[in-house]
């Protein structure tokens, strides 16, 4: 007779758990979340980016003087009208110069400021910071700076006052045309606006550059200095130069809150920018004729930047061509 136990019974093997469901629903698809967080953008972006653009090519083909819903047809007469008004078209050459200077010239200084930031050695977040805060600065308040206390025309201006140390006599400098010294005041205010911005771009991509090519161009015999800048570096920075570079262009053709403070109702120098805020809102209410501008603007703004960014090989997937 068997004398088997219940002790001796084999235990059943523990029921192995059921795979968690898959939630279901709205909160559980990827699709929602996504549209939940970017919609908002999104509705933002149309209607007060694309919606206004439209409506801007739009009224670029009508006679639209004090209305911005206008019935005549006009074809392309406020084209016309723009692209033969002196005022217009010498700001747009005057800005293709502006450009062609301050663009290279904010680049150098950015990438001086980001070489030098990144071979120190202690502090490098202070410098860093000290570098980037003028970015925080809005562009009205650092021009009051600008025209009141250190280009103001009179002796107690900052440049004035260093000026008179020399024996040089006060220098009016917004309002003398021959020379435009408020060249010279706009180009100082956009560098010191613009180049700790870059600076952050630049001193990224410094530091991600592989220290091994460093190393293996030393045990091939090259100099630390120029010779790994030119050969080294500056290949390595080619895809952030060219983004500095185009950002740098579309900033340039789009200035308008320095002029517009520094320069008031002047015409020395006027942007484009100026001329069509003078042309749509002004006491023309041209909103026909400025739209037109603004997308002539636009259009040169784009073939600038395809031109600059084939030059650089913009886009190109291989570094090495």
């Amino acid at each position: 007779m068997s004398t088997t136990t219940a002790r001796d019974l084999a235990s059943p093997a523990p029921a192995k758990p059921s795979p968690a469901k898959p939630r279901r629903g709205l909160r559980a698809s990827r699709t929602f979340n996504f549209w939940l967080f970017a919609s908002p953008f999104l509705i933002g972006l149309i209607i007060f980016i694309y919606v206004p653009i439209g409506w801007s090519i739009y009224l670029s083909f009508f006679d639209a003087r004090f209305t911005v819903t206008p019935s005549k047809f006009i074809g392309f007469d406020n084209y016309t009208y723009m692209l033969t008004d002196p005022k217009f078209t010498g700001s747009l050459v005057t800005f293709t110069v502006f450009a062609a200077f301050i663009v290279p010239t904010t680049w150098a200084m950015s990438l001086g400021i980001a070489l030098l930031v990144n071979r120190l050695r202690f502090m490098r977040a202070f410098f860093r910071s000290v570098f980037f805060l003028p970015t925080a600065c809005s562009y009205v308040a650092a021009s009051l700076i600008w025209k009141m206390s250190i280009f103001s025309g009179v002796r107690f201006g900052l440049m004035n006052t260093i000026l008179g140390w020399f024996g040089i006599d006060n220098i009016a400098w917004l309002i003398t045309p021959s020379p435009p010294w408020y060249w010279l005041v706009i180009v100082t205010l956009r560098l010191w606006l613009q180049s700790g911005f870059y600076m952050i771009l630049f001193l990224a991509a410094l530091q991600n550059i592989p220290a091994e090519l460093y190393e293996a161009a030393s045990i091939d015999g090259a100099k630390p200095g120029w010779q790994t800048f030119r050969y080294i570096t500056l290949p390595q920075l080619r895809a952030t130069s060219t983004a500095v570079i185009l950002l740098l262009l579309i900033a340039a053709y789009q200035a308008f809150d320095e002029f517009f403070n520094l320069l008031d109702k002047t015409t020395w120098g006027r942007p484009p920018l100026v001329e069509l805020y003078t042309t749509a809102l002004g006491t023309e209410q041209d909103y026909g004729a400025g739209s037109a501008g603004a997308v002539i603007l636009t259009l040169l703004i784009i073939v600038v930047s395809l031109f600059q960014g084939k030059i650089m090989g913009f886009g190109r997937g291989d570094e090495s061509k």
